[in-house]
Formats: structure tokens, C-alpha cells, sequence
């Protein structure tokens, strides 16, 4: 990975510093404190949803085998960022190499876009379960499922590749300050000295094609489930039906919202502090 870590121009930029979220110490000690507790909870639960889809042979079903992969890639998500947001809060401004911070932005980039993936998959398979449960086990065999998490995670790898190396061959000549908690791709794109317009093209083609592609197979496996609940013919059908995707569709909702707000629009954006919150 060093190949595409180093960058192609002349750069006299060796480190990023990262503001971080707040700038006054007694508002960085409470949400150390907070992120601290909710960074360990996170770890916790996710660690404990893998355990219990392993050792339950009940659970080892297709919607428990995509959860037992989202759960893992949460633990590497929050893993990837949350530890430079702890340091910034403890140690503001915090100071991250040149190559530490493209490794930290390739890893990002490249579990955002599993995410993108995998919360389609999970639509479709809830799709499926509901609206051709006769089918199901032919259409959802393991075979299938392990083909769908295996292109999510392998497909987030290319993407990733892609979309670091054009980052990390700019040319940073400084100021080298990033408004941000870690290295993401609009502040860096906002330091470049040199021109920026075909990764930025990248950066927002790709942004389009996995967010909106992902979010439409999302949103059309919805559509049908909702035809497909309104024909059943008791409320208690509908409703045990609806409750296996709930909060699915809640996590879809949720971070949808906020990731396209972020990331499907052109990348060199000044409402970073906007962004941080988000």
C-alpha cells in the first residue's frame, strides 16, 4: 500500500494538524469523556452481537449473517476515527504524519463505501424475506450471501485505492491545518497547492455512483416491501413483518442523510464545521 501512499508531486507538507472538535479545554474534557464512553459501548455491543451470531446456531441466518458483518465493520469504522478524535480532544491540536493521515483516509474511505454496500445488501435480503418469502432460501443461500459481503468489502478496497492515491499524489505546500477530527477527504482536497479538478471529478463520480447506487437499491427494496405489507391481510401480519426491518430501515435513514449531505457533492466544501457535526 506504500506504492499509492506516497505522493507523486513534490510536497513540503510531512505533517496535518488536527483541530479537532472544540478548541476551549473544559468542553474538550467533557467530550473526551463522552466519546471515551461511547467509543468503548460501541466496541462492546458489536463485539457481543458477533459472539452471540457465532455461538448460536439459530442465528446463523442470512439477516444475522449480513448484521454479524456490519457489526464488524463498525468495530473497524469507529476504530479508524475515533481514536484521532480522543487525541485531539486530549492532546488539541493533534499532529498526524503525511502517511499516517492518507493510511487513515484509505481505511475510511474504504469502510464507508463497505457500508454503502452492505446496507444495500441487507435491504434486498429483507426484500426477499418479505416480499418472495417462498423463495428465499434459493435466492438468499449462503453461497449468495457470502458473494454479497464479499464484493462489499472487496469493492470498498478498490474504490479506496482509487480514490486515495489521486489525494495522496496532490501537492501540499501548506498551510498544513485540518479542519477536521481526521483526515477526510474535502479538508485535504481544501489544502492542495496544485490543481484538483479530476479528483475532485473522481471523488464525486464515485461518491454518486456508490452512495446513490446503494441508496436506490435501498430505497426500491422498501418500495416494494411497503406494496408488499399493504396487501397482506392482518395488522398483525404487517406488523411482524415490518418488524424485522425497522431498524434497518432507521440505520438507512440515518446515515444516508448525512453521508450524501457530506460526500455527493463536490468535494472542495468550506462548511467543515458543519461537516464535523454531521
Amino acid at each position: 500500500m506504500e506504492n499509492f501512499l506516497e505522493p507523486a508531486n513534490v510536497t513540503s507538507v510531512q505533517h496535518f494538524v488536527l483541530l479537532g472538535l472544540s478548541t476551549s479545554p473544559s468542553t474538550r474534557d467533557a467530550l473526551f469523556a463522552v466519546f471515551l464512553a461511547l467509543y468503548l459501548l460501541t466496541l462492546l455491543e458489536n463485539t457481543l452481537i458477533i459472539y452471540l451470531i457465532v455461538s448460536h446456531a439459530e442465528l446463523r441466518k442470512p439477516m444475522y449473517f449480513f448484521l454479524g458483518n456490519l457489526s464488524g465493520l463498525e468495530l473497524c469504522y469507529v476504530s479508524v476515527t475515533m481514536p484521532t478524535l480522543l487525541l485531539g480532544l486530549w492532546t488539541a491540536p493533534f499532529h498526524v504524519p503525511f502517511t499516517s493521515c492518507m493510511t487513515q483516509l484509505f481505511f475510511f474511505i474504504s469502510l464507508i463505501c463497505m457500508e454503502c454496500a452492505l446496507l444495500a445488501s441487507m435491504a434486498y435480503d429483507r426484500y426477499v424475506a418479505i416480499c418472495r418469502p417462498l423463495h428465499y432460501l434459493l435466492l438468499m443461500r449462503p453461497q449468495v450471501c457470502l458473494g454479497l459481503a464479499m464484493s462489499s468489502w472487496l469493492g470498498g478496497l478498490v474504490v479506496s485505492v482509487i480514490k486515495t492515491a489521486c489525494i495522496a499524489s496532490l501537492s501540499y505546500c501548506g498551510p498544513n491545518i485540518l479542519n477536521h477530527f481526521f483526515c477526510d477527504v474535502s479538508p485535504l482536497l481544501n489544502l492542495s497547492c496544485t490543481h484538483v479538478a479530476l479528483t475532485e471529478l473522481v471523488d464525486f463520480i464515485s461518491a454518486i455512483v456508490i452512495l446513490w447506487g446503494s441508496l436506490i437499491v435501498a430505497v426500491a427494496s422498501y418500495m416494494a416491501i411497503g406494496r408488499t405489507l399493504l396487501h397482506m391481510p392482518s395488522v398483525a401480519a404487517r406488523h411482524k413483518a415490518f418488524s424485522t426491518c425497522a431498524s434497518h430501515l432507521v440505520v438507512v435513514g440515518i446515515f444516508y442523510s448525512a453521508t450524501i449531505f457530506i460526500y455527493a457533492r463536490p468535494s472542495r466544501m468550506e462548511a467543515m464545521d458543519l461537516n464535523k457535526v454531521l
